[in-house]
């Protein structure tokens, strides 16, 4: 039999005749016309594509454009009371919830409802003995190009509802004004509400090491010696902190300290130098009562979703026994431990000063001035590197105040010894007296 042949192989090519040369040249030439359409069409494939993620791209950065406004307006039948002065008064609480309530349901209601992020009363003044409010609010839109339209809508809905029902609130709508606010002061003013925050998690061990979260508890700082951690310190306003008197043993120089916020102490976002350090009057080391002071800032900080003041309580306001608290810090894990470089939180309960003063626990040293928290079983407690930092304690709204700052134990954690605080409530006359608020 005769070997097959191959093509291509040994093999001399057959003559071919006009015709299958000229389908040979139309066959080519659909070949060539159907690369040539792919090549074309790739080309279309990736114009679209490159617009396309040119529109992602620009829908990303721009849909959530922020744009803050500042409008205020006249009650009716809210007279001023120089309480509305206090941000933390119930008063001032009262009013901020019964407007900001009139605000979200105006724009929960209407076509902006996506657009609507928050808002927030920043001061109530007053004119003819009534309330006139002061609001910050928030939206992100993609109207960036078209901010003069976005601005009237927002004026024309919110007008429009001071006209009409406004429920038990008095609106002079003549007196309504709106203007428009840069991004970092109306943040500051959106955020200066005390006691809030923007992580609700709770805490459960410092002494034993549970880690914080970025803004859980924003209203913490770290006082710093050089560029050393030595105490922590809270958050009163955008200018004052409070702290132990007992921290400023070794030097009562504000040239000497600096104060850093942020959730670790290897990258504080926020650092401050001190203007001044006020130290109370009879404090007397090594006695612990009177351990408090209060420190002034060189220069405010701009509250933020991560820097935010705790609310001061009134003297006469009362921390229930047995109720919760949490306590924070970067102190020790536990007595001579390592110190942690995350902030640590601590659940504890309050203990009322009878039982805190019994013979097995502190032996009747506990004044009216200091306070007990932890377990009389141990195991949770504030350690060395705390000292300063606060003890809080969340109302039945869900606004935290200052219960106590840390100020000395029997080690830590350590049966019938829970931590000793400084009563704020005890002092709250005190912390006026120094810096106004």
């Amino acid at each position: 039999m005769a070997p097959a042949l191959c093509p291509g192989r040994n093999v001399s090519p057959q003559p071919q005749s006009s015709e299958q040369l000229a389908g040979r040249t139309e066959a080519n030439t659909k070949i060539k016309l159907t690369r040539c359409g792919k090549i074309i069409l790739s080309i279309i494939m990736m114009v679209i594509a490159t617009v396309t993620l040119g529109l992602i791209v620009y829908f990303v950065a721009f849909r959530n454009t922020p744009f803050y406004y500042h409008i205020s307006f006249k009650t009716c039948n809210i007279d001023y009371d120089n309480k509305f002065e206090k941000p933390y008064s119930q008063e001032y609480m009262d009013l901020n919830y019964k407007i900001v309530s009139l605000i979200n349901e105006t724009f929960h209601e209407s076509k902006l409802r996506r657009q609507y992020v928050n808002s927030h009363i920043v001061q109530a003044s007053q004119a003819k003995g009534k309330v006139v409010v002061h609001a910050v609010l928030k939206f992100k839109s993609c109207f960036k190009n078209n901010a003069a339209k976005f601005w009237d809508r927002i004026e024309t809905i919110l007008y429009q509802k001071l006209q009409s029902k406004t429920g038990t609130l008095c609106v002079d709508p003549s007196s309504f004004k709106m203007s428009d606010m840069e991004m970092p002061a109306a943040e500051n003013l959106l955020n200066t509400c005390c006691g809030q925050r923007t992580i609700t998690r709770s805490g459960n061990k410092i002494a034993g090491g549970k880690d914080a979260e970025e803004g859980e508890w924003p209203w913490q700082a770290s006082l710093q010696q050089g560029k050393v951690h030595h105490c922590g310190a809270t958050l009163i306003s955008n200018s004052w902190l409070v702290t132990a008197a007992h921290c400023f043993l070794r030097s009562k120089d504000p040239k000497e300290w600096n104060v850093g916020f942020g959730l670790l102490l290897s990258d504080q976002k926020t650092k401050r130098s001190v203007k001044n350090i006020i130290i109370h009057e009879n404090y007397h080391y090594p006695a612990h009562e009177h351990d408090i002071a209060v420190v002034h800032l060189s220069s405010p900080v701009l509250y933020t979703s991560s820097i935010r003041r705790v609310c001061l309580p009134e003297a006469t306001y009362r921390f229930p026994h047995n109720s919760e608290a949490v306590v924070t810090g970067w102190g020790t894990l536990k007595s001579d431990g390592e110190s942690p470089n995350i902030l640590q939180k601590g659940l504890v309960k309050i203990i009322d000063n009878k039982t805190c003063n019994n013979q097995e626990v502190y032996g009747g040293v506990i004044t009216p001035g200091m306070l007990c928290a932890g377990y009389l079983e141990g195991k949770v407690d504030a350690c060395q590197g705390d000292s300063g930092g606060p003890l809080v304690s969340m109302d039945s709204k869900g606004t935290w105040f200052l219960a106590g700052i840390v100020s000395w134990g029997d080690e830590c954690a350590l049966p019938n010894k829970p931590g000793v605080y400084t009563r704020v409530t005890h002092y709250r006359d005190w912390i006026y007296s120094k810096t106004g608020l």
